[in-house]
């Protein structure tokens, strides 16, 4: 397992070596270069020539296989008051992607920071095709099987700042269209044959509390969100449900500018006939979407940078989670657990924007993340 990790880790360092060597070859190119230190940067080509980032990533999710993704992020910025300060430019993006397991997706979004950031939007659209496992040990499936999900997404959210405070108010409604298929032919007792092809559609209250130093990759500060999605008939839905969540993440400097440490706090709770597919599972790097699922989860998690100059650090990191598959009988219950590392570097420092790449281990294998931002971005 080692070998074949070990191939797609020389050939995703490689990409970003090439990536690295072409820019620098465009030093002349102010654009990429930033000039207080000379160092490769994208701030000015991002902010004041209104760049587009197009970013080929790989993916490395364990539950869909390998493969990549082509996305094209775009940054608006925002008219100049006068003040000279920094303010956070809206974002589009566009893109798609494609897994060896045959997995593929297209969609698109945009990010706005309205009105001083008194307003926070958030418009979503994609398609996606994906194939997973679902997980069982009952006496009747032991192990797993594999289904097919398509689904069609659309989502709508707005988050209300209280006054000049870090507190925020808002709502969300989406809507998804989702058909389901087994490739193993046998009755599965656990899911209902409506799952198979269902209307969700529903509405959110969003309650959130954030003061970051910087919203991409933070160093300093606190964010913490509950938020709860009510799907509904009566909004074009199939069936009533609710899904409960929870997070908080913060940062803190042990040693500023050099050791900054990072905790994680995560739970969700699922409420009424919860398609299957839409149960919480844990989620940490290195751990596949959907292996570790009920109808409560808790995860707590720790990043820990180290930075070795004003662009490059390196990070470890470790987590720990729970699945409960009734409330009924919290003794019934699954463990999930995680540990790796990984090096980031200060790619545009305007925006305070890291990317880096993460090599994890969870409890049935490796897996390698190509990181924008910090690892936690919701």
């Amino acid at each position: 397992m080692y070998n074949k990790y070990s191939k797609y880790i020389l050939i995703i360092l490689l990409i970003i070596v090439q990536l690295s060597s072409t820019l620098f070859a465009q030093k002349k190119q102010s654009a990429f270069i930033d000039s207080t230190d000379n160092a490769l940067d994208i701030s000015h080509y991002l902010y004041n020539l209104h760049g587009l980032l197009p970013i080929i990533s790989p993916i490395t999710e364990p539950a869909v296989g390998f493969g990549a993704a082509a996305v094209g992020v775009f940054f608006i910025p925002k008219k100049d008051d006068g003040s000279h300060k920094f303010k956070m430019p809206d974002i589009v993006g566009i893109g798609g992607g494609y897994t060896e397991n045959t997995t593929w997706f297209v969609g698109g979004g945009y990010i706005g920071f309205w009105n001083n950031d008194k307003i926070r939007y958030r418009g979503v659209t994609g398609y996606g095709d994906v194939k997973l496992r679902y997980y069982k040990d009952d006496g009747y499936i032991t192990g797993y099987l594999n289904f097919r999900l398509q689904s069609f997404l659309i989502l709508q959210q707005a988050l209300f700042r209280i006054g000049n405070s870090g507190f925020m108010i808002g709502g969300k409604y989406q809507f998804s269209k989702t058909t389901v298929g087994f490739y193993e032919n046998i009755p599965i007792p656990d899911i209902k044959i409506e799952d198979l092809e269902m209307n969700n559609s529903g509405i959110a209250i969003i309650t959130e509390y954030e003061n970051y130093d910087n919203i991409f990759s933070p160093s300093k500060g606190l964010r913490a969100n509950i938020t709860y999605d009510q799907y509904l008939e009566v909004l074009g839905g199939d069936r009533n449900f609710g899904l409960l969540s929870a997070f908080v993440h913060n940062y803190y400097p042990v040693i500023k500018d050099r050791w900054t440490a990072g905790i994680r706090f995560e739970s969700k709770l699922s409420v009424g006939e919860v398609p299957f597919y839409k149960n919480p599972f844990v989620h940490l790097r290195g751990v596949a979407a959907m292996r570790y699922q009920g109808e409560l989860t808790a995860l707590i998690e720790t990043e820990q940078e180290l930075m070795l100059s004003k662009r490059w650090s390196i990070v470890g990191f470790g987590g720990f989670g729970k699945a409960y598959s009734s409330l009924d009988d919290l003794s019934k219950n699954v463990n999930a657990w995680n540990v790796g590392t990984g090096f980031r570097y200060l790619i545009a420092r305007q925006f305070g924007l890291k990317m880096g790449l993460d090599i994890a281990r969870g409890p049935e294998q490796y897996a390698i993340y190509i990181v924008f931002g910090n690892s936690w971005l919701k």
